[in-house]
């Protein structure tokens, strides 16, 4: 058991912005818990990353919709590191539709991970966080769920609800000195927007104050700015990190 580092657990942190916002922990001097679902993950190759960084870390398969499985995810980490610092709650799917040609199952997938298990990892992590009596969560938002989108209502819906999550845990746990807040990141620059057409991109574009999408790196430093130890007064906010789109 190592408590001297803060320890930082990210959910969905082997690639894209959970991967960005780990790297950003562990320069910070953090010690990782890192969550995954994929088989297909190089975990390996993320360790020697994050090693270069001084982060110990430990990696966790978890299906964040398995309460369970949430519950002995939060309990390993404990058992390795004697305490959870900040949570992460990155993991997330998409599956765009119009509504009148969306799937039930597109629902509740979408449903089930962005939101039950924002839900899930949180609710398994806070009771440490209560008997320590201080701790951060940021959770990953969208402005989809500030502004809503069409072909995306499953999507906006659970990211709609991860906000309102956000502010009722707010107010629950700051009696305990725990925060909780959200990133609402608009576009961008991922595995997930790089198949996007050059016209898609600068349609994309066009919308955006700044006219370009964001770095997954900027999205890690707003996540770090509330979720790290300089962080003692912000709670129960929503940071919108998307160059200007939603004002």
């Amino acid at each position: 058991m190592e408590e001297n580092k803060p320890v930082a657990l990210i959910t969905g942190a082997s690639r894209g912005i959970g991967k960005a916002i780990a790297i950003k922990f562990a320069k910070e001097g953090y010690n990782l818990v890192v969550n995954y679902v994929s088989g297909n993950t190089d975990i390996e190759s993320l360790r020697k990353e994050f090693l270069e960084f001084g982060a110990k870390t430990v990696f966790i398969k978890t299906d964040v919709t398995n309460l369970e499985d949430c519950e002995k995810m939060a309990k390993t980490a404990i058992d390795e590191f004697g305490k959870i610092d900040t949570l992460v709650n990155n993991a997330g799917i998409t599956k765009d539709n119009l509504l009148m040609r969306m799937k039930e199952e597109e629902f509740d997938q979408v449903i089930n991970i962005n939101l039950k298990g924002t839900f899930n990892v949180t609710k398994s992590v806070i009771p440490y966080m209560m008997k320590k009596r201080e701790g951060r969560i940021v959770n990953i938002s969208s402005v989809v769920g500030v502004s809503g989108n069409a072909g995306q209502s499953n999507y906006a819906a659970s990211k709609a609800g991860i906000i309102g999550f956000t502010k009722s845990v707010a107010r629950e746990l700051a009696s305990r000195n725990i925060l909780s807040n959200a990133i609402a990141p608009g576009f961008i620059g991922t595995d997930m927007t790089a198949v996007l057409t050059d016209a898609v991109k600068e349609n994309i574009n066009n919308q955006i104050p700044l006219k370009r999408m964001g770095l997954a790196e900027e999205v890690a430093e707003a996540v770090y700015f509330l979720g790290g130890k300089n962080n003692t007064y912000i709670t129960g906010q929503v940071l919108n990190v998307d160059g200007g789109m939603i004002m």
